[in-house]
């Protein structure tokens, strides 16, 4: 049977990394080619590349530039690459993947991986495990799913945020495929519009359709009945299984308790911090209000308003049917079992070496 997934943003191209500029989807398919690790940081910033496990694999490769650019690349230090692993690591605050890839290149650089080679070796499995997990959890959170169930996601969850496939929208492939699936709904998540052109563009490039909702109208959407689940990404997991993601998301967990609609989080296991006691620590990136106050580079507000422009909202675990990782389901998380499936996991690091 067809697996639904035919888009690829980033690309390896022996010397340097190719991003598929996400900004410019769906009027134009355009890559942005980076040749160093500065113009990678800059993309990152910018949301050239977006999505959680996307930045951490663009990220890795930005090292691998970096490492390419000294003038002995055979005998690299880390502290020769160190201002180019905090650059890359600052590019955006949010989403921990980022810092949790830095931290394994960096890690490889100390334990021995000081070439080139080494460290492309470490980029590329980086990569290949962020497309693996994805689709574990596509088959993990699939199973949940009745058939003829009707799903509503936000922001964009798919290949555009990952290695391939997806996380909450790998879920949404995987499901269809198996045709659990009767409807899909996304939100058309404002300010950048991720699901209006992002999601909907990548589900019609794989032939599943999409009805595109009104961020607006999500809460009437699910109070008509129309909505079984609300399948969702996520940036940052605190130990206590709250959870950042796309602002937007909090508002649609608690649409879905008062109708009735079941809420599931689909995301790597580098997304979970267990330095982080809950999501009141987490940070939460605010980006230049133009982004709010403008579409496509044309003002819409009213001259003289302000913006007031969050990235990301947390929203609590108790709101949390389902958390769906590569290493298992968890039902209602709490900070117990999130101990005990990630209790070797901080922010960076995974002492179990998975």
């Amino acid at each position: 049977m067809p697996e639904f997934d035919q888009v690829r943003p980033l690309r390896w191209q022996g010397d340097r990394l190719e991003l598929l500029d996400q900004r410019l989807l769906p009027e134009r398919e355009h890559w942005i080619c980076c040749r160093d690790h500065r113009a990678v940081a800059q993309a990152i910033h910018d949301m050239v590349v977006r999505g959680a496990p996307a930045i951490g694999v663009t990220a890795a490769y930005g090292v691998v530039l970096a490492a390419m650019e000294q003038p002995e690349p055979e005998s690299l230090r880390t502290g020769l690459l160190q201002p180019a692993l905090d650059l890359l690591a600052a590019a955006r605050p949010t989403a921990v993947n980022l810092h949790w890839a830095v931290t394994r290149m960096r890690d490889c650089l100390e334990g021995g991986g000081n070439s080139v080679d080494r460290l492309l070796q470490e980029a590329d499995l980086i990569h290949d495990e962020d497309l693996a997990a994805n689709r574990r959890m596509g088959e993990l959170g699939a199973a949940l799913l009745e058939p003829g169930t009707r799903v509503l996601t936000h922001c964009n969850t798919g290949s555009l945020a990952t290695s391939g496939f997806g996380t909450a929208l790998g879920v949404i492939r995987e499901a269809w495929r198996q045709q659990r699936i009767s409807e899909i709904y996304a939100g058309e998540t404002r300010p950048w519009l991720q699901g209006a052109r992002l999601t909907a563009w990548e589900l019609g490039r794989d032939g599943l359709p999409v009805t595109l909702v009104a961020d607006g109208a999500t809460a009437l959407l699910m109070s008509s009945g129309l909505v079984d689940w609300v399948i969702v990404g996520a940036d940052r997991i605190a130990a206590n299984g709250d959870v950042a993601n796309k602002v937007g998301t909090y508002s649609l967990a608690l649409h879905a308790r008062s109708h009735g609609a079941r809420f599931m989080v689909v995301a790597p296991a580098s997304t979970v911090d267990m330095t982080l006691a809950d999501g009141g620590a987490i940070p939460i990136e605010h980006r230049d209000g133009d982004e709010l106050l403008s579409i496509g580079g044309q003002r819409i507000a009213a001259a003289g308003a302000r913006a007031w422009n969050p990235v990301f909202d947390v929203t609590p675990a108790r709101l949390v049917d389902a958390l769906v990782t590569e290493r298992g389901v968890l039902d209602q998380p709490d900070a117990a079992a999130m101990d005990t499936l990630f209790g070797q996991v901080v922010a960076g690091r995974d002492e179990h070496g998975d």
